[in-house]
């Protein structure tokens, strides 16, 4: 034996080493199947509307019922039996017992599995020891797309009957539909209103499915988008939208049929005479259900062809598109470039990332960019990194400039501008080229050297200025003071340097006039004054002028009597002369 399975893998291996290399690496025999493609991308992978499949959503859950035979006590309870056209029906009675399995009719028997071979029925109490109203509550477990309700009874189907649906996991409850015979005294409807759109999303009464036969199996069926205006325009009513969600189902069994056949008294009148059933009119009558159906799909908006448990055991869409919540009903961080919107057959409507060139992990949505886009664009990125700024965070913040060998998504794309605090005019560079605006006589990219033709001064205001040799030529040798000198000059005064301050390309001295020798023009006056001189002359010392100390020359008092002197003769008109 042992030598059969040597020879069979043998052949096993043969048949591997003969076989071509897949295109896997062929050490996995199943590495060439693929993923089943995903229904929410087209094959090039573009978005594309999904849905979940359609499902029978109350299969197998829990329905809450206000009423169940054979508890606390067994009871009896008898029917009548249809035994064909030419025969008369026959009643049969029998004996329910909650504890008794063979004999119970517990509410997990109208969400099993239906069979025509093995019916199992629910059913309620006896009418005479309960209440007429009897409700059935159905928690789907998540937002459902309700397409149908559907009741399979067990006995004669009642007289009166609504369905409500909850939008909020069963805190408040809206009317979805009712059956009754007096539609009008039952439910304050009209028997079978005409739909319209102004009233499509109200529940409707009809009488149909109200009669008495068959006496078993007779069945209630209610379509959400029947006779509704907008159904063959679904994708584009928020209203029929609206109106098939739901994520719980109530049915209330309000009257019961009242025929004589099934018990009732003589004197208990015609029911459509009384909404209320007198409880001695039926000894033995109640409601049984077999089946109990609620046809529609997990609400995913489009976003989603499956649904999942999550962590915690509920039920959620698997969404997509860059969706999220539980039923893809928003766009997912980052992704608001566009407002989230319900898939449709033209147009998935899938959320878009916003654009922020890899420089932000979060924007917003602006409503007014969206329209002036022609509703393309919305996103404006928040707290642009790497030194970008704009919607897009797609220039560079001020102080900055970009590198133009390296992408705008690159975290480095952005360079500063490192102008020189001194020579530069501002802290802004040109966003292209990184130029810095540089001051008068200044150049370099980040204005850090003077010009040709210019010399670096002390000044902050004016650190460059035109060469002094050619536009101020300095004095050689020791100042002296002729009366040649004494003629050229406007002004010749004798003053104290207090203070300075720069103001744009001038310099404004606080001056105290001691001694005015001579004035042309307006005249002066000893005390307090102001001089101003523009900066090229100051940084050429054209004149020298230090603080503390006197203008033009340093002060000699010898040079008292000279310039009275030299005041005289330009009285006797000696500087016409020289």
């Amino acid at each position: 034996m042992r030598e059969a399975w040597r020879c069979l893998l043998g052949l096993c291996l043969l048949a591997r080493s003969a076989s071509p290399a897949s295109p896997q690496g062929a050490a996995n025999p199943f590495a060439g199947q693929q993923m089943p493609p995903d229904p929410c991308y087209d094959d090039a992978g573009a978005a594309r509307r999904c849905i979940p499949e359609f499902i029978n959503g109350a299969f197998g859950k829990e329905v809450a019922v206000s009423s169940v035979c054979g508890w606390p006590t067994s009871s009896r309870s008898c029917s009548m039996v249809e035994r064909g056209e030419e025969r008369p029906s026959v009643r049969t009675c029998q004996i329910c017992d909650a504890a008794d399995p063979w004999r119970a009719h517990p509410p997990s028997y109208l969400t099993d599995l239906n069979s025509a071979h093995n019916l199992t029925c629910w059913q309620s109490e006896n009418l005479h020891t309960s209440p007429n109203n009897v409700n059935l509550t159905l928690s789907l477990g998540k937002k459902f797309e309700i397409t149908y309700v559907s009741l399979q009874f067990c006995s004669p189907r009642p007289e009166s009957l609504a369905i409500y649906k909850s939008m909020d996991y069963g805190k408040s409850w809206t009317p979805y539909q009712y059956y009754s015979s007096q539609c009008r005294r039952m439910y304050n409807r009209p028997n079978k209103a005409a739909i319209t759109k102004q009233n499509e999303q109200e529940a409707l009464c009809t009488d149909s499915h109200t009669d008495l036969y068959p006496l078993s199996g007779g069945l209630i069926a209610f379509s959400t988008l029947d006779g509704r205006p907008s159904g063959k325009d679904f994708d584009n009513s928020p209203v029929l939208q609206d109106w098939v969600s739901a994520t719980d189902i109530r049915v209330v069994f309000s009257r019961p049929q009242l025929p004589r056949e099934l018990g009732a008294g003589e004197g208990g009148g015609r029911p459509d005479e009384d909404p209320m059933v007198p409880s001695t009119s039926l000894p033995a009558y109640f409601y049984a259900v077999g089946d109990f159906q609620v046809g529609g799909r997990c609400k995913c908006n489009g976003h989603a062809s499956r649904c999942l448990k999550d962590k915690e055991g509920k039920l959620v869409c698997d969404c997509k598109h860059n969706t999220e919540g539980p039923e893809c009903d928003h766009c997912k961080p980052f992704h608001y470039d566009r407002p989230w919107q319900r898939a449709s057959a033209r147009e998935a409507n899938e959320c878009l990332p916003c654009n922020c060139n890899l420089h932000a992990r979060r924007c917003r949505f602006n409503t007014e960019l969206y329209k002036l886009s022609g509703r393309k664009s919305g996103g404006v990125c928040m707290n642009c990194r790497h030194n970008t700024a704009g919607r897009h965070c797609h220039y560079c913040k001020e102080g900055f400039y970009r590198d133009m060998a390296r992408p705008i998504t690159h975290r480095r794309a952005c360079k500063a501008c490192d102008c020189h605090p001194v020579g530069a005019a501002g802290k802004t560079c040109n966003q292209t080229t990184g130029q810095c605006p540089c001051k008068d006589g200044v150049t370099g990219i980040t204005c850090n050297r003077c010009a040709k033709g210019y010399q670096q001064s002390r000044s902050p205001v004016a650190p460059c200025i035109t060469d002094c040799e050619s536009y101020c030529k300095p004095v050689k040798g020791n100042l002296k003071i002729n009366m040649k000198k004494y003629c050229k000059k406007d002004y010749a005064v004798q003053v104290n340097v207090l203070d300075m301050v720069t103001v744009g390309d001038w310099a404004k001295f606080s001056v105290n006039v001691v001694s005015v020798y001579k004035s042309r023009g307006e005249p002066l006056k000893r005390g307090d004054n102001i001089l101003w001189i523009h900066m090229k002359d100051l940084a050429c010392k054209c004149p020298k002028i230090q603080m503390r100390n006197s203008l033009v020359i340093q002060w000699r008092d010898i040079w008292t009597r000279r310039l009275r002197k030299f005041q005289r003769k330009e009285k006797n008109g000696k500087c016409s002369k020289a």
